[in-house]
C-alpha cells in the first residue's frame, strides 16, 4: 500500500533506517565466550583486541584488501606512540595471519619480533591478567617454528643470519654447538605444533614460551657412537627460542635488531631467564614420544623378535637404550619388557612418569630390547652383561652414587629376568635342570662359562628395587599349552650361542632334564624345571621387591587370572607391597598400574 501521508512516509523511512538499533541479546555463555576467544592461533581470524586496533585507526578493511600497506601503517602508528603495547599485539598478530597465507618469512620473522616486544617490554609488567599474554606467547612460538620452516615446510633449521624484515633486518646469531646431544647431534628438526598424537592416552604440553620440536639424531662419529645409552631412533624434545635484544626499543627507534637462536633440551632446562624473570619454556614431550615410534613395525618387530627373526633394520639395535644421555646424579629406571613385546609397550607409562616434575629431576629411564623366544636364563645374562657395560662405560670409577641404587621394572618374562638379577642361586637353578653336577660334564671353556654365568648367579650389586609386573613366577598356563610351546619350539631361530651349546650338551649322556633345548615359552610352563627351581629361590633380602598383579573379571582373587598368568603364579613373598589391578596380561598402560609404579618411584627418592 502506497500512502499519502508526508509525515508517515518520513517517520516510516526513520524507522527503516533504525530498524537495527545498538543492542544486547542474552544468548548462550558458550556462544559469547566463542566470539571472544577467537584468534589468529584458535581460528584463524583476528582476536577481538586486534580487531578493535583495526576499527580505531581505520584499517579494517585496508587489512583484507592490501595488508602489507595496512601493517606498514599500523607499524608507524605503533612507533609513534613510543611502541604502544596494543598495537605491537595487533602487529604480532596480523603479521602471523598474513605470514601463513602469503608463506612469507619476514612476517612470521614480524611475527615473533612483535609478540617478544609486546611480551618482554622492557619498561613496563604486563597486566597478570591480560588473556593477550597467552595469545603473544603462542603467536611467537607458531610463528618462529614458521619463520625457519624449509620451503617445502618439511623441517625447521636453525641456522644463523641477517633476515629480512617488513621493515628492516635482524641479525641473528646461532652456536652450532647446541645442535649436540651426548656423542651425537640433532638434525631433522619437527615442529610438534603440527603433530597429532596417536595411541596415548594422555598428551602432556608444558606451556611456555619458545617453539617446542622434535629432532632426530645421528652420531657425530659413527666409531664412537653409542657411549652415551642414546637410543638411536629417539626424537629429542627440544625447545628453540628466539632471544631479542631490546625489541620494543628497537622497534620505536627504527634501529637494525640483533636476537640469539637458543634450543634448550627439554630434559636439561624447563625455564629461561629473560628480563629479569624466569620464564617456562614451552615442551611438547608426549609428541616427541609418539613421533619416535612413528611408521615402526611394531607387530612384526615383537612377532620375529620372539622367533629370533627381527629384520634387518633392527638387527643391530643396542641391548640397552636411555631416551637421554646419561647424567650424573639420576637414578636408573629400567624397563623389561615381556614376551612377543618391546619398548613400546611402556611408551604410556613412560609418558606419565616424565610428566611428574620430581621424577624427572631425579630418574634417568633405561630399557632392555631383547629377542624374547631365547632362553630365560640367556635373556637374563645379557641384561645382566648390558647392565654392567653400561656402568663401565658411564662410569668406570665408580664415582656416581646414584648407580648404586638402581630400580628394574619387570613385565610378564620381563618380570624373570629381572628376578634373576636380584636372587642368589648356588646350585639350586643347576640341579633343577641337569641331573649332573656342571664340573663333571664335558665342555668346552665357552659352553662352561656360558653356563656358569647364566644360571650361577648373585645379586647384581646395584640393584636396590624391583617391581614384578603380571610377573609368571611359577609359571603361565598360557606357556604351559604343548601346542603353543610346540609351535614356538618349531619356529624359533635360535641363537648361534645357543645351538652351539645344545651340541656339545648333547654329548653328555642323560645329563639334561630336558629331552630338546627349551625356549621361553618352555621355561615359563608351570611344569618346566627352569621355573620350578626359580620359583623357590627368594629375592635377596637387600632388595626391595614389589608385586602388581592383573586379574580379569570378579570371581576370588586366590582363583583369578589375567588371560595369561594366574594369581596364585604372580603372588609371591615377602614384597614391601603388593597391588592387584583389574586388567588384562597387558596392564603396562592401566592407569592404575602406571600411578602404582609412580608411587614406588616416589617412595624410592624419598618423596611424599
Amino acid at each position: 500500500m502506497i500512502t499519502r501521508n508526508p509525515l508517515l512516509a518520513i517517520s516510516c523511512l526513520f524507522i527503516a533506517a533504525c530498524a537495527n538499533p545498538v543492542s544486547a541479546v542474552r544468548v548462550d555463555s558458550k556462544t559469547v565466550y566463542g566470539e571472544l576467544g577467537q584468534s589468529a592461533v584458535a581460528t584463524g581470524k583476528p582476536s577481538t583486541p586486534t580487531r578493535n586496533v583495526l576499527l580505531e585507526r581505520g584499517l579494517l578493511e585496508a587489512f583484507d584488501e592490501k595488508p602489507e600497506t595496512a601493517l606498514a601503517d599500523l607499524h608507524k602508528a605503533m612507533v609513534s606512540a613510543g611502541g604502544d603495547l596494543d598495537a605491537l599485539f595487533a602487529l604480532a598478530e596480523l603479521s602471523f595471519l598474513h605470514g601463513l597465507k602469503s608463506a612469507k618469512r619476514e612476517y612470521q620473522l614480524a611475527a615473533a619480533v612483535y609478540a617478544w616486544a609486546f611480551l618482554f617490554p622492557e619498561d613496563r609488567t604486563a597486566e597478570r591478567f591480560d588473556p593477550r599474554l597467552r595469545l603473544a606467547a603462542d603467536i611467537y612460538n607458531w610463528a618462529l617454528a614458521d619463520a625457519f620452516l624449509t620451503p617445502d615446510r618439511s623441517e625447521v633449521v636453525p641456522a644463523a643470519g641477517t633476515f629480512k624484515l617488513p621493515f628492516g633486518r635482524i641479525d641473528v646469531s646461532f652456536d652450532k654447538a647446541a645442535l649436540r646431544v651426548g656423542d651425537r647431534e640433532m638434525y631433522g628438526f619437527v615442529p610438534t605444533a603440527e603433530l597429532e598424537v596417536k595411541g596415548l592416552g594422555m598428551r602432556y604440553r608444558r606451556p611456555g614460551i619458545g617453539a617446542p620440536l622434535a629432532a632426530s639424531v645421528r652420531p657425530v662419529d659413527p666409531a664412537q657412537a653409542g657411549g652415551d645409552l642414546l637410543a638411536p631412533r629417539v626424537k629429542v624434545p627440544a625447545t628453540a627460542l628466539l632471544r631479542i635484544t631490546k625489541a620494543r626499543a628497537a622497534l620505536v627507534q627504527s634501529q637494525p635488531l640483533a636476537a640469539a637462536l637458543e634450543l634448550h633440551l627439554a630434559w636439561e632446562a624447563e625455564s629461561v631467564s629473560i628480563a629479569g624473570e624466569q620464564v617456562p619454556l614451552e615442551a611438547d614431550p608426549s609428541a616427541a614420544l609418539a613421533y619416535a615410534f612413528t611408521d615402526i613395525p611394531i607387530v612384526e618387530l615383537e612377532l620375529l623378535g620372539l622367533l629370533g627373526r627381527v629384520p634387518a633394520l633392527f638387527a643391530t639395535r643396542p641391548p640397552l637404550i636411555s631416551t637421554t644421555p646419561y647424567k650424573p646424579g639420576l637414578i636408573p629406571v629400567v624397563f623389561v619388557h615381556g614376551t612377543e613385546s618391546s619398548v613400546v609397550r611402556w611408551a604410556e607409562m613412560f609418558n606419565r612418569l616424565i610428566a611428574d616434575p620430581d621424577l624427572r629431576r631425579r630418574y634417568q629411564f633405561w630399557f632392555f630390547q631383547y629377542d624374547s623366544g631365547n632362553p630365560i636364563a640367556l635373556s637374563s645374562l645379557r641384561l645382566r652383561d648390558a647392565l654392567k657395560a653400561a656402568l663401565a662405560r658411564i662410569d668406570p670409577d665408580g664415582a656416581d652414587p646414584a648407580l648404586r641404587n638402581m630400580l628394574l621394572i619387570g613385565h610378564s618374562q620381563g618380570g624373570l629376568l629381572v628376578k634373576m638379577q636380584v636372587v642368589e642361586t648356588g646350585d639350586r637353578l643347576w640341579n633343577a635342570v641337569s641331573r649332573k653336577p656342571l664340573a663333571e660334564l664335558d665342555l668346552s671353556a665357552q659352553n662352561r662359562d656360558l653356563l656358569q654365568r647364566g644360571l650361577f648367579v648373585e645379586p647384581f650389586p646395584q640393584v636396590t628395587r624391583v617391581v614384578f609386573i603380571c610377573t609368571p613366577q611359577r609359571g603361565s598356563f598360557v606357556a604351559g599349552r604343548e601346542l603353543i610351546a610346540n609351535l614356538v619350539r618349531r619356529l624359533l631361530d635360535l641363537p648361534r650361542t645357543i645351538t652351539g651349546l645344545s651340541a656339545d650338551f648333547a654329548r653328555n649322556a642323560h645329563a639334561s632334564v630336558s629331552p630338546f633345548m627349551p625356549t621361553a615359552v618352555d621355561n615359563m610352563s608351570p611344569r618346566s624345571p627352569f621355573i620350578r627351581g626359580l620359583q623357590n629361590i627368594p629375592v635377596s633380602p637387600t632388595v626391595k621387591a614389589h608385586s602388581i598383579i592383573a586379574v580379569e573379571g570378579d570371581g576370588p582373587l586366590e582363583e583369578g587370572d589375567d588371560g595369561v598368568v594366574k594369581y596364585s603364579s604372580a603372588h609371591i613373598e615377602p614384597v614391601e607391597s603388593e597391588l592387584v589391578v583389574k586388567s588384562s596380561h597387558s596392564t603396562q598402560g592401566n592407569p592404575h598400574t602406571i600411578e602404582e609404579v609412580r608411587r614406588i618411584l616416589r617412595l624410592h627418592a624419598g618423596l611424599p
